[in-house]
Formats: C-alpha cells, structure tokens, sequence
C-alpha cells in the first residue's frame, strides 16, 4: 500500500524489526521483512504562517485494495463507509461479551492481531483544547510502507514548540492536513496493515492518560467513531512493572528515554517527535515483553477497548 500527500518525501531511514522478539511473541513476524517507511513529513519553510483548507488525495495502491479518493474538509469520507462494512462483518461473527477475553482464548489469536506501534505530538497538555500537530506510527509485523508519519495544522497556534521542535511555519503549510483530513489517511494506513477479519492493537506510551485522550476527542471532534475492533495498550504500566526487578542502585525512570538508555538502544532522531519516539517504543516494547515473559494473550487481557478508555475518561472528570 501506498498512501501519498502532495509533495511526498521519503525519510532516510532503513527499519528491521528484529526477529528474537516475533520468535518469543509474536510467532506470525516474518523474520525476513526488511519494513519500508512510508514518510508524509513536511519540512520547514521561511513563509509567513497561514491557517488553510485544501483538498487533500489520498491513494492506495496494491495489497488488499486499489482505490483513489479525494478527502475535502467538510465532506463525508469514503473510509468511513469502507470501516462502518469491515465493522459490521467482525461484529455478525463475534458474540456479545468481554472483547479483550475471547480473543485471548482464540486459537488463532497470531492471525488476527495486528499490534502497531504510535505516538502523538500536541500544542500542549489538555486533553481537549489542545490539538495534535504530528502523529506516527509503525506495524511490529514490519513489510512494505509498515511505518506512517505526517505533522497536522492543528489550526491554532503552537506555544511550545520549545518541546518538541514543531513550529508554527513547519505545519501551516497548503499540503499539511488538518486533524479531519489526517484521520480517514491515517484509518487507510491502519487498514492496510490489518489482517482480513482481524484486530488491531494500538500501543503507545503513556496512552492511557495522554495519547488515546486526545485521539478520542479528536475522533469526536471530527465527527468519527474509532473501528470497534481496535484495541489500546499503555506501556507505562508495562515499564513500571518490568523496573521493580531492577536493582535500585541502577533502576531507571519508566520515561521512553529512561527505558532507551536502560536498554542500550539507539535513538534515531530528536526525542519528543512522533517518528523517533515510535522507532524506540518499537524497541523497548520488544524488550519489555521478552523480560516479563508476556504472551500475545497476556497482552490483549492487558488491553482497553474504546468503551474502556470512555469510561475512564468520564470517571476522572468526576473525581
């Protein structure tokens, strides 16, 4: 699959998902696949900032489907037709009970999860003013176009560019999407990796209380529902729980950076930009998984359905 944005550039980078870690969980990882990185970055320009509505094209070409479409800012996407079908069909097949259980129990489980790899960048820290200005993400299963990266015109001003390094000429930029125009790309890109009949789970650090907030309120905000058969994994809770078995005279923070230099890894790019952060989440969450011992069941029991991170949302609101 190929999903290309006006001036599309290639990032310079090779990935190779290593192959202990699909030996010991992920049995399904081809050892061989060499992933190719599907890079819809937008560089920096000397211009003078400007909030915009353009047409955005997206296009997908080999794999499971062959389609074209163009995405407008106020128009109804066909990717929400194409998930509302895919939705429906993995709905008719499963019964009503606990998600996360019954797929644990499958059999098959290694032929249906999908586990990708994702991290967000946003204009600050509320969960619902604030906006995302730059996503990524990357399929554990590796293969052609296995990464996705792309920054967003949040369309407000980003104050703390100091952070992460995102300025406000870098995003307000005609072949820039906005938040409505980068979901249904990015449902492509998720689609595109997920097995036929399957299920997908997000992974990211910190997801719980920050990354899966804001994509909830986005999703809403735009007028979309998140695929029901997508699942949320926060490996935070995963990170913590692996450093109590670490001797406390060298027991690193659960911070992604911590964990990098714990494991001796190297960080390909800046820290605090989506890509870079996904590159070493990769990596750590191979290692986690490998030091707990964890099965692919172990981790779906560990997940969040979308009703699940709902639910906590509201009650945190309360309290």
């Amino acid at each position: 699959m190929c999903i290309s944005i006006s001036q599309v550039s290639r990032f310079r980078t090779n990935l190779f998902v290593g192959s202990s870690y699909c030996e010991r969980v992920h049995g399904w990882f081809k050892n061989n696949s060499t992933p190719k990185l599907l890079d819809i970055r937008s560089s920096s320009v000397n211009s003078k900032s400007r909030w915009v509505r353009r047409n955005v094209s997206t296009t997908t070409q080999g794999g499971r489907s062959n389609t074209k479409s163009s995405v407008l800012g106020g128009a109804v996407p066909v990717t929400r037709i194409v998930d509302e079908e895919s939705t429906a069909k993995i709905q008719q097949q499963q019964p009503f009970g606990n998600l996360q259980q019954r797929l644990a129990e499958n059999k098959d489980l290694s032929s249906l999860l999908t586990v990708i790899v994702s991290d967000l960048e946003t204009t600050g820290l509320h969960r619902v003013k604030e906006r995302i200005i730059e996503i990524a993400a990357q399929d554990l299963a590796g293969g052609e176009n296995s990464t996705f990266q792309s920054l967003i015109n949040p369309g407000v001003p980003i104050l703390n560019a100091s952070i992460h390094g995102i300025r406000n000429d870098m995003v307000c930029r005609p072949e820039v999407p906005r938040m409505e125009e980068m979901i249904p790309i990015f449902l492509r890109y998720v689609q595109s990796r997920q097995k036929p009949g399957g299920y997908v789970m997000i992974v990211a650090h910190n997801g719980k209380t920050f990354d899966f907030q804001f994509l909830i309120n986005e999703f809403n905000r735009c007028s979309y529902e998140i695929p029901h058969n997508w699942l949320f994994f926060d490996s935070l809770p995963l990170a913590r729980e692996s450093m109590k078995s670490v001797d406390a005279t060298v027991k690193p923070k659960a911070s992604l950076s911590a964990l990098g230099d714990y494991y001796n890894l190297t960080r390909d790019g800046d820290a605090h930009r989506a890509l870079s952060d996904v590159l070493l989440l990769s990596q750590v969450f191979q290692r986690l998984t490998i030091d707990l011992k964890l099965s692919l069941s172990d981790l779906v029991l560990r997940s969040y359905t979308t009703s699940d991170l709902i639910a906590a949302m509201a009650k945190n609101k309360k309290a």
